[in-house]
């Protein structure tokens, strides 16, 4: 299939050919038949990708300070790469489409294959042939709209929602600041709701295309006059700004055709430096409308379609949708008239010059038309593949990667790309094929892949690579292992007992096949380097690992129970291990205090207390509550008469016998990737053992889930043995 790519490095937008998605649960894939092309959204992300590196930063001041206290913990050389490569990722533009149902993910109720459906969403409604699209944000299309009406629906909520927010009465006053393609359809939806309209805009074709519409509409320098004799010399009631512009004219127009304590609403971006003297005279209520309507950005209202009861929240963002199809429907949107350019996908490309100015051609409504080809409505659309360039000759063990996210990019995929003369990277997969794409033609895979059972069951494929969310990994490595694979899969190993149990039961059974998880840190360098100022060292060791882990919301997928599993079991488990690795030696007890939640943090301010075999004691300070600027891993272990500090894997001090050392790296962090991607590959392919125990692994999960049960027991835990994952799922038979 074709979709658009939008490069946010030099503004180049590209068409490209993708593998086909398929839906996951709770949602559909749609063949796609028109989308909206946003001339206020696209153009923004267009027109900042385009600036040069330097125009990027005076634009962006705050992530210009983000890079610079980067710079300081991690080193010049890292945080250049890390920045050039966030610059060079791929957009996938279009929040607003139609189409038809061809494919129904598991859960589905209420839909079915060969339904029109209008759909939204940014990632989801993008401008593709085919796209996946959950259930919240797919609306029935009546017999009586058309795909290309129905294309506007996500734009459409928009407006809605703005006029929401106002909560105009009969026969209320309202004035519409900005006659482009949202402020049109809003002027619409007021006159539908009994509202008395006026419009005022720059472009003469706009304003005399509001008249046509039934509104009453007059260039910007007029309604000084006109405003008087509309309102009866009161003011309006709602002042709606559809405009789009960074200064602040419209805020100060709104306030001064506002009558006293009316409202104004901000739907389009604009300047917001509200003056004071003309807002407080007339104690003016000022809202910013943000987006579709309720559930815009919440993932479980969205991803996992979980609504809202009518009965608190009657106007959601996919009701908002469906009021807007209604509205078409009944012959009170006429949204034909707003469309000036039907543009075939292959040409995509031009869409984006004309919204940009590069065409010196007036537009209102840009639709990409997709070609609708005949296919069989009652199956599911098969999934493909799409070959980069043909399959070696050589004898190298061939790669396939799942998932293609930020880490993947910015890490892991560029170690494996180093180790090329190794093996063959032959597949990549991720859920909508666009980031997999990217990856594949930067980093040299053979194959672009939406379904990772593919890659997971190709007898072509040695070794799989899991950078996937954390909770299919465990499913996906015993899919892996059954099928004969090696595998590598990035922390954590699974997300429960039960999971974790069926890892375990797997990877005994395939002794042949390595199972490895990427607990990179145990390979960096000075790691190894302050293992070995320990390595005679017959007494117990005293380890402290602080960790400075930043913020981060409790939205964010990682601390979804459900697919990150929360901090301590998605990222705390790294520091676990390293302590396992440090003192030799498996966790028997963990005991872990944990600051106040306050609404505001999940669990992810705590100290990690471990008690080892070996008589080894080691504490973890897991901390989202400090400053960026200070560096983020520190690592200080004491025992038999020396010392050694680790920091942030720049630098190491050590201490024995009086003597002191330091080692250290001004230009880049090193926290092991490239060492454990190539022990990996060395007991996978070269003869040498597992570079981790699975003794470790498993225990160290446990010892994981036994932090977090601390935690809710508030008491010291002990620490099962491995055979409890036995018992485990002997328990579960017996069920």
């Amino acid at each position: 299939m074709k979709q658009l790519f939008q490069n946010m490095k030099n503004g180049e937008t590209k068409i490209k050919d993708l593998p086909i998605p398929h839906p996951g649960k709770g949602s559909a894939l749609i063949r796609t038949a028109y989308s909206l092309v946003s001339a206020g959204t696209e153009r923004t992300l267009v027109e900042f990708s385009e600036k040069n590196l330097a125009a990027k930063a005076a634009s962006r001041p705050d992530l210009v300070r983000q890079v610079i206290d980067k710079a300081k913990r991690e080193g010049v050389l890292s945080t250049v790469q890390a920045a050039f490569n966030r610059l060079d990722q791929p957009m996938f533009p279009g929040y607003s489409s139609a189409g038809t149902i061809v494919a129904l993910g598991e859960g589905m109720q209420g839909f079915k294959v060969g339904d029109r459906v209008a759909c939204g969403g940014g990632d989801h409604a993008v401008h593709a042939e085919y796209e996946v699209v959950p259930r919240n944000l797919l609306v029935k299309i009546p017999d009586n709209v058309s795909f290309e009406e129905a294309a506007f629906a996500t734009l459409g909520s928009v407006a809605i929602h703005g006029f929401r927010l106002a909560a105009p009465q009969l026969n209320d006053t309202v004035l519409v600041i900005g006659l482009g393609l949202l402020g049109l359809m809003e002027v619409q939806i007021a006159k539908a709701a009994g509202c008395r309209v006026m419009g005022i805009d720059i472009s003469k074709s706009r304003i005399k295309l509001a008249r046509e519409f039934g509104v009453e509409a007059c260039p910007r320098g007029d309604i000084d006059q006109r405003m008087p004799l509309f309102t009866k010399g009161r003011g309006f009631d709602h002042v709606l700004i559809c405009a789009g512009s960074k200064d602040n004219d419209s805020i100060q127009l709104a306030g001064e055709m506002c009558r006293d304590r009316g409202q104004v609403i901000a739907i389009g971006a604009v300047g917001l430096e509200i003056p004071r003297k003309i807002y407080y005279e007339k104690e003016l209520s000022v809202m910013v409308s943000r987006s579709y309507g309720p559930g815009r950005y919440d993932a479980n209202y969205e991803e996992k379609g979980q609504d809202y009861p009518i009965g608190y929240v009657r106007w959601t963002e996919g009701r908002n949708m469906e009021s807007f199809i209604d509205l078409i429907s009944d012959g009170k949107m006429n949204v034909n008239a707003l469309i000036t350019h039907r543009i075939p996908i292959e040409q995509g490309e031009d869409a984006y010059s004309l919204i940009t100015g590069k065409k010196n051609e007036p537009f209102l409504g840009v639709l990409l038309q997709y070609p609708q080809k005949e296919a069989a409505l009652n199956r599911a659309v098969p999934v493909n593949k799409v070959q980069l360039k043909p399959d070696p000759t050589d004898s190298k063990p061939n790669i396939g990667v799942l998932g293609a996210g930020n880490y993947a990019n910015a890490t892991f995929l560029p170690v494996m790309k180093e180790s090329k003369e190794r093996c063959v990277l032959k597949s990549i997969a991720s859920g909508s094929g666009g980031k997999a794409r990217y990856s594949a033609e930067k980093f040299g895979f053979e194959k672009v892949e939406t379904d990772g059972t593919a890659i997971l069951t190709d007898p072509e494929i040695a070794d799989v690579v899991l950078l996937t969310p954390h909770a299919i990994h465990a499913a996906q490595t015993t899919t892996a292992l059954e099928n004969g694979k090696n595998v590598y899969c990035e922390k954590p190993a699974a997300l429960t007992p039960e999971s974790l149990a069926k890892v375990r039961q797997c990877v005994l059974a395939h002794p042949n096949q390595l199972y490895m998880v990427g607990y990179n840190r145990r390979f960096a360098p000075l790691a190894v380097e302050l293992k070995q100022h320990f390595a005679d060292c017959v007494e117990p060791l005293a380890m402290h690992y602080t960790v400075n882990a930043g913020f981060i919301p409790t939205t964010h997928w990682t601390q979804d129970p459900e697919i990150g599993g929360g901090r301590i079991l998605g990222e705390g488990c790294h520091f676990i291990d390293f302590l396992i690795w440090m003192c030799g030696s498996l966790p028997v007890k963990v005991n872990t205090f944990c600051l106040p939640d306050s609404g505001r943090y999940n669990e992810d301010n705590v100290s990690i207390q471990l008690m080892f075999e070996n008589g080894s004691v080691g504490t973890i300070s897991y901390l989202a509550n400090g400053d960026k600027s200070y560096a983020k891993e520190r690592v200080e272990v004491f025992g038999g008469g020396r010392i050694g500090i680790l920091s942030d894997y720049r630098s190491l001090e050590t201490w024995k016998d009086g003597e002191h050392k330091k080692d250290s790296s001004a230009l880049r962090m090193d926290k092991g990737h490239s060492g454990s991607w190539n022990a990996f590959l060395d007991a996978a392919h070269g003869g040498k053992p597992a570079p981790i125990s699975p003794d470790e692994i498993f225990s160290g999960m446990l010892a994981c889930f036994g932090a977090i049960e601390s935690i809710r027991q508030q008491d010291l835990i002990s620490i099962p043995p491995l055979s409890s994952l036995d018992e485990l799922l002997a328990g579960e038979k017996e069920a």
